[in-house]
């Protein structure tokens, strides 16, 4: 039995009929707040209340529908009674047009979820994959008992990490910045600006508010309602309290896991989507100030417009092939922190918001709101947990919380950038160090381990947990000149791996990427195999919409970096691009691919690779891509006046050997001047 309120076409219009903006002058949000929901409960209770029925269990052939089943329940009766000669031929009649009906509605039905999830890939890839795959396990709660123990679980978990923490290893406070205030309140937004901003927000339910599509398709009469209690919130500084309870519901990890176990599940925060559109319009003001002021730390690029973990990776990349072809070894480090975002001191962050970033007055007052008095509980279907407060840590599930992270963040770029000559590349928690030097330089590695001291000393401080056992270190270097290197890194030797696994790309020492490539060709045919199955189904277009979002994206996903690939590499690749040309065009194996590709519009690999780069120069030339990938391209000026002077070419970079011709900085301009 399921209780729930079941929706139809006339809901929103019913609801928006019977809404009016309550009568209220309070300058209250919390009122208002309160006001506004007890006003929606009410009138959905009277056009869509709360039913209770009966739910069968999971029909594994849902297209299989209700004409087919009265179709199915004709066919038999009649030759059953009689056993005459020409029923049989009859029911033989009826058994071909009901296979090919049951056929027809299997297309259609596929054809119908591709279509409608062509622009969400995430939902398309779960749909496609619930379908090919096993379902993978929920967890397991029946009781009010069960949430209870999945919320100590979890909230054990990041007390201990916090615990962990001794006072003793507290950091000394680094000097406070003179930094000029940049907002000191939030301005109003008007109607039709919070309008396209709900229209914009994704719909992502929560069990606390109504339906977020019926919020949508509602709001131009709940409109000013929600208008009131969020300019209410901006001018006053204060958050309502219903806007910071927040419902944890447990997501297995992996299929693989053990799911009678609490540590095979991670917490899924979610909030009300009401909640969600103040934040949106704190973090566009918020989000403008920084980029205004320059905030930001340059070499982070997490949660950040025009940054990306491929732009991270190119930096890393180009820099340390820079290097190799100098003759130089490089040292690679990578950090992880342990529950980092659950961890966040908020007295702590409230006065690097004050200090470092440089809020004040009503703006800082409304993000203290917004930090105090949150609580979260466990919920699954009908039962509930109990609701703890939650004294420390961003907001899971949030807008502003990834941005408050990286806020949080900035004093590390004084710790790192007081080391000359090691590099650094943030990606929101993901820290990369590295460190370049000739080969009787080795004694610049103690700097690395002094580095590293360091920022274990501020994080203990800030109350962030290095994952040791996630510590990895890739040593660039000649063979001959490895095991000198790994013992001059003394206890860090321990970490040495000969392959390390970046922000989703495989490094090797050689930085050819091909532990990469084997991974990735690997990935494409197991994905391959299973769209098979689905393609005697699925029409060309919908066919074509799910091998994109399985393979073809991640085909995309940090290609400009395939410029360090060998030949044979970059064949293993073209061949899995082949591959799936000939399922969509359901052509032979030695169909001649070069035709096929033609037919599809679709660019060989290396042609993607170039053509990736080009649109990052194209980006960087005007002022959309990071400013540290911006660096690496330094734009033409002749001597004297010549005809190359007004067509925008690039200085190219020539180095000494092979592997600097592969970095970003080398390839990028030869592209670009060689492009029409």
């Amino acid at each position: 039995m399921v209780s729930s309120r079941f929706l139809n076409e006339s809901t929103a219009s019913n609801f928006s009929a019977a809404f009016y903006p309550p009568c209220s002058s309070d300058n209250d949000p919390d009122s208002l707040t309160s006001q506004f929901n007890k006003h929606c409960l009410s009138i959905l209770d009277n056009v869509c209340p709360v039913r209770t029925r009966s739910v069968m269990a999971v029909n594994s052939t849902p297209w299989f529908n209700d004409s087919l089943k009265r179709q199915c329940r004709k066919i038999e009766p009649l030759w059953k009674k009689t056993h005459l000669h020409v029923h049989l031929l009859h029911l033989k009649d009826l058994l071909t047009s009901f296979t090919f009906a049951v056929r027809d509605a299997r297309v259609s039905y596929f054809s119908n979820l591709v279509s409608q999830s062509k622009g969400n890939p995430k939902v398309l890839f779960n749909t496609i994959s619930s379908t090919v795959s096993p379902a993978t396990p929920t967890a397991s709660i029946h009781s009010v008992t069960d949430c209870e123990n999945f919320l100590s679980f979890f909230v054990d978990k990041v007390n201990k990490v916090r615990s962990s923490i001794s006072p003793s290893a507290l950091s000394p406070p680094l000097p406070t910045p003179t930094r000029p205030i940049i907002l000191d309140s939030f301005a109003h937004v008007s109607l039709p600006e919070l309008t396209k901003l709900v229209n914009s927000v994704k719909t992502s339910a929560c069990p606390l508010d109504i339906l977020p599509s019926l919020f949508k398709s509602a709001f131009q009469s709940m409109g000013p309602s929600v208008f009131s209690i969020i300019n209410v919130s901006l001018v006053s500084g204060q958050v309502p309290a219903y806007f910071k309870n927040a419902v944890i519901h447990p997501l297995l990890k992996k299929p693989s896991l053990d799911p009678s176990l609490h540590s095979s599940f991670r917490p899924i925060s979610k909030l009300p989507f009401i909640s969600k559109i103040l934040e949106k319009v704190v973090a566009k003001q918020l989000t403008a100030a920084l980029d205004g002021h320059n905030i930001y730390d340059s070499f982070q690029s997490g949660f950040r417009r025009a940054h990306s973990t491929e732009t991270a990776l190119l930096g890393v990349s180009n820099d340390l092939l820079t290097h190799s072809d100098a003759g130089d070894c490089s040292v690679l480090v990578l950090l992880d922190l342990t529950k980092a975002f659950d961890t966040v001191d908020h007295l702590l962050l409230l006065e690097r918001l004050r200090d470092w970033v440089g809020l004040s007055a009503t703006a800082l007052q409304w993000l203290s709101s917004y930090l105090s008095e949150r609580s979260f509980s466990v919920a699954v279907t009908k039962f509930r947990s109990s609701t703890p407060s939650l004294t420390h840590g961003v907001p899971q599930g949030s807008v502003l919380g990834p941005l408050l992270f990286l806020l949080y963040l900035l004093p590390l770029q004084h710790i790192l950038s007081s080391f000359k000559g090691i590099s650094y590349h943030l990606y929101a928690d993901n820290t990369q160090l590295y460190i370049s030097f000739k080969s009787h330089e080795m004694s610049k590695l103690q700097l690395l381990c002094t580095c590293l001291d360091s920022i274990k000393t501020w994080m203990a401080g800030s109350f962030l947990q290095l994952k040791e056992d996630k510590t990895e270190i890739l040593i660039c270097a000649p063979d001959k000149l490895v095991p000198k290197v790994r013992d001059s890194l003394g206890q860090l030797a321990s970490h040495t791996k000969p392959s390390i696994r970046n922000l989703g790309v495989t490094f090797d020492p050689a930085l050819t990427l091909d532990s990469h490539v084997s991974s990735l060709v690997r990935s494409y045919f197991f994905h391959l195999r299973n769209i098979a199955k689905l393609s005697p189904i699925l029409p060309h277009s919908e066919l074509e919409t799910v091998i994109y979002t399985f393979i073809s994206s991640h085909l995309d996903f940090s290609n400009s970096l395939f410029t360090c690939l060998s030949r044979t590499s970059l064949n293993r690749v073209q061949v899995a691009q082949n591959a799936c040309a000939r399922l969509l065009t359901n052509s032979f194996k030695h169909t001649y691919i070069t035709l096929l590709l033609l037919q599809l519009h679709w660019l060989p690999v290396n042609f993607r690779v170039h053509f990736n780069i080009l649109f990052l120069v194209y980006r960087a030339l005007h002022g959309q891509a990071p400013s540290y990938i911006g660096d690496l391209l330094t734009p033409y000026t002749p001597s004297r006046s010549l005809r190359s002077s007004d067509q925008s070419l690039l200085v190219v970079q020539h180095q000494a050997k092979a592997k600097g011709d592969r970095s970003f900085a080398v390839v990028a301009p030869r592209l670009w001047n060689s492009h029409p």
